[in-house]
C-alpha cells in the first residue's frame, strides 16, 4: 500500500482517527485501520498518534505510511512518575489519554500501559517488586489531567481500595467554570440515565436501587473576568468517586466546566471555549497501604489550564 495524505473534511469532523484512515485507504478493514494507528504509522499535523478512537477536527492533516517502521506508543515522561515504591506508583496524567482500557480486548493507548513501560525503562533498580502488574484503584476521565495512583502489589491494592471505600483518601480538583459559582455541597444520587440519555442526579422521591450517592464540596478560589465571559476558579473535594461526578454536579448547578460538551446544555453558545473540560486533579493524599505512612502529593495545572487562568485573571 502506498502512503496517503489528506486533510480531514468537514464531513469527517469529530469522527475517529481509525475511521478517517479507513476512508483514505479505500475500504481497508477496521482491524487493519486500527493497527496502522497503534503501530505508529499514522501522524496528525506531523505528530504520531497512537489512539484509533481519537476524534479528529476538520482541517487536520493526516499522513499514513503503511510500510513505515512500526513504533510503540510513547513512554510516560520520567517527571510524570511522582512517587514510586514497591507497592504503588503515583503519576501525573496528561490530557487526551484514557486511564485504563475499557476491557481486555481494548488495545488503545492508555495511561496504565505507558506507566508500565516507564517503570520498566527507568524504575528504581533496587525495588523488591519487579512485576509489570499494575492494579486499577482509581480512574480519571480521558481529558482530565492530574494525579492518579496505581497499586503494584496485592497488598497495595487491598489497602488503597479500603481507603477509597472509607472515603478517607483526599482528592482535590481545580476547575474553571462558566459564570459565578457559589460555595456548595452537592449531595445527590447519580443514575446512568437522568431522562435525557445522560448520567445525572435522580430528581424526585424513591431513587432506584442502582442510584449511587455522590458528594462534592465546592469552594470558590477566584472570581475571574466579568462581562459575557465571566468565569470562576473553583476547587472540588470529593467524598465519593462516581463517574463524571464533578462535571455533573457543576453543570446541574448552572456553572458547567469551561470546555464541557456532554453536560452543558448549550456548549456551542458559550463565548469562552476550550478544547477539553478544564478540570485538573491537583491534590492526592492517603496513608501508604502497607506501612501506613501519610502521603500527600500536589500537581500544578498543565499549560492550557494555566494559560486560560492567566488570561481570565488579567
Amino acid at each position: 500500500m502506498d502512503p496517503r495524505q489528506s486533510l480531514v473534511t468537514t464531513e469527517q469532523d469529530q469522527t475517529t482517527l481509525a475511521s478517517v484512515v479507513r476512508e483514505l485507504m479505500e475500504g481497508l478493514s477496521w482491524s487493519k485501520s486500527r493497527e496502522l494507528v497503534r503501530t505508529g504509522r499514522v501522524s496528525v499535523d506531523g505528530e504520531l498518534r497512537f489512539d484509533p478512537a481519537e476524534r479528529m477536527r476538520a482541517g487536520a492533516n493526516i499522513e499514513i505510511n503503511p510500510s513505515g517502521r512500526k513504533r510503540r506508543s510513547p513512554v510516560l515522561e520520567r517527571d510524570r512518575l511522582v512517587h514510586v515504591d514497591r507497592d504503588l506508583v503515583v503519576v501525573r496524567k496528561p490530557a487526551g489519554l484514557l486511564s485504563v482500557p475499557y476491557d481486555d480486548k481494548d488495545s488503545r493507548d492508555t495511561l496504565i500501559e505507558r506507566t508500565r513501560q516507564a517503570l520498566r525503562e527507568y524504575g528504581p533498580r533496587e525495588e523488591a517488586s519487579r512485576s509489570d502488574r499494575l492494579f486499577i484503584v482509581q480512574r480519571l476521565d480521558k481529558d482530565t489531567t492530574g494525579l492518579l495512583v496505581f497499586a503494584r502489589t496485592r497488598a497495595g491494592r487491598k489497602g488503597l481500595e479500603a481507603q477509597f471505600r472509607d472515603h478517607s483518601i483526599t482528592r482535590r480538583y481545580v476547575a474553571i467554570v462558566h459564570g459565578r459559582a457559589v460555595a456548595a455541597v452537592h449531595d445527590s444520587r447519580l443514575v446512568a440515565n437522568r431522562g435525557d440519555g445522560r448520567r445525572g442526579s435522580w430528581r424526585g422521591p424513591n431513587a432506584p436501587p442502582e442510584a449511587k450517592r455522590a458528594i462534592t464540596k465546592v469552594r470558590i478560589e477566584q472570581n475571574l473576568r466579568g462581562g459575557p465571559s465571566e468565569a470562576t476558579l473553583v476547587s472540588c473535594q470529593l467524598e465519593t468517586g462516581r463517574q463524571h461526578q464533578i462535571r455533573i454536579h457543576l453543570a446541574e448547578d448552572g456553572t458547567p466546566l469551561v470546555g464541557e460538551q456532554i453536560y452543558d446544555p448549550r456548549p456551542q453558545q458559550r463565548k469562552l471555549q476550550a478544547d477539553r473540560p478544564m478540570l485538573h486533579a491537583a491534590s492526592l493524599g492517603f496513608r501508604h497501604p502497607v506501612n501506613h505512612r501519610p502521603l500527600r502529593f500536589e500537581a500544578a495545572p498543565p499549560d492550557d489550564f494555566q494559560a486560560m487562568l492567566d488570561a481570565l485573571a488579567g
